[in-house]
């Protein structure tokens, strides 16, 4: 008799914590569904209409050493029926080993388009959407690409506005101004959205566009080491909010939070870079009046395929 009392007394014990579990969990959920919807209207009222969210094609997968790959494009929409894209980077996660790796493909690099000939690499974009950027990238490199993102320029002012209300840290090697919207003074300070985005524009210096893809890299590691010391995940349901009206992918919130977990969960993470084309493996040629980057093509597969590996 005692045996069942206790029996009894166990198991109302577990279905009690099982219904304090459950509560906890659907708070959590309301919190996150709340915060979310929360940055959305944020950043729809901050901007008004978001960017046109059109449907692409895109038939990618992992890579063959294991990785988890997603393009990332840079957009300056402008209303214009083609946008365009100033910046390619491909960004990198292995599930296995847990690391994060970002590759930058400058705009001008020189490649064979799919049914298009030679030409930038950027126009694939402008002629057939990420999907025949990412063909491009598959025939010239050998590397296959799962997930695309395309970030609004805007989106990246209010994402940087949220996340980081006093600024993001940048030492700035220089006064820039030249058409990026802003004046930029030189030295150690914090820069909100809008100014952010004009530092990792700017190309008008000695090393052009050499100088923003370098500028672009850093601030990307920079904003991922001070994001790791915010109390950054009760603020990830309103970030990926603000973020989405001006975000075009085929990635799920869940996709997002599967890539990130490791990122944000564990400590001394980093992100190693690779440029695209690597030193002393191009010249500048002319085409049709204009320059262009003539790369060693087997050279930097070569170097694509070691960084990748490793």
């Amino acid at each position: 008799m005692r045996y069942e009392r206790h029996k009894q007394k166990k198991k109302r014990k577990w279905k009690f914590f099982l219904l304090i579990l459950l509560v906890m969990i659907a708070g959590v959920f309301i919190y996150s569904y709340s915060q979310y919807n929360q940055g959305v209207s944020q950043s729809l009222e901050n901007t008004g209409v978001p960017v046109k969210q059109e449907k692409y094609e895109f038939n990618g997968k992992k890579d063959q050493y294991g990785g988890i790959n997603i393009l990332l494009l840079g957009s300056d929409s402008r209303g214009e029926d083609k946008a365009r894209t100033d910046t390619i980077m491909i960004a990198r996660y292995h599930p296995g080993s847990a690391t994060y790796k970002l590759i930058s493909i400058m705009r001008d690099t020189f490649v064979e388009i799919p049914g298009y000939g030679k030409g930038r690499i950027n126009t694939a974009f402008a002629n057939g959407g990420p999907e025949l950027l990412r063909e491009t990238i598959k025939e010239n490199f050998d590397l296959e690409i799962q997930y695309y993102a395309i970030v609004d320029f805007e989106g990246f002012v209010q994402l940087i506005d949220e996340a980081f209300p006093e600024g993001v840290e940048v030492n700035v090697e220089k006064k820039m101004s030249h058409n990026i919207g802003v004046t930029i003074e030189p030295g150690l300070q914090r820069l909100d959205g809008e100014h952010l985005l004009g530092y990792v524009r700017f190309r008008h210096d000695a090393i052009g566009d050499f100088g923003r893809v370098q500028r672009q890299q850093e601030v990307v590691q920079e904003i991922g080491d001070q994001l790791t010391s915010l109390q950054t995940i009760p603020k990830l349901p309103k970030l990926i909010g603000v973020v989405t009206p001006f975000i075009n992918t085929n990635m799920s919130t869940g996709d997002i939070l599967y890539i990130g977990k490791d990122f944000l969960s564990k400590e001394n993470r980093s992100i190693d870079t690779l440029r695209i084309p690597v030193d002393g493996s191009w010249d500048d040629a002319p085409v049709n009046g204009a320059s262009v980057l003539s790369i060693d093509l087997e050279a930097n597969k070569a170097a694509l395929g070691e960084f990748l590996s490793e």
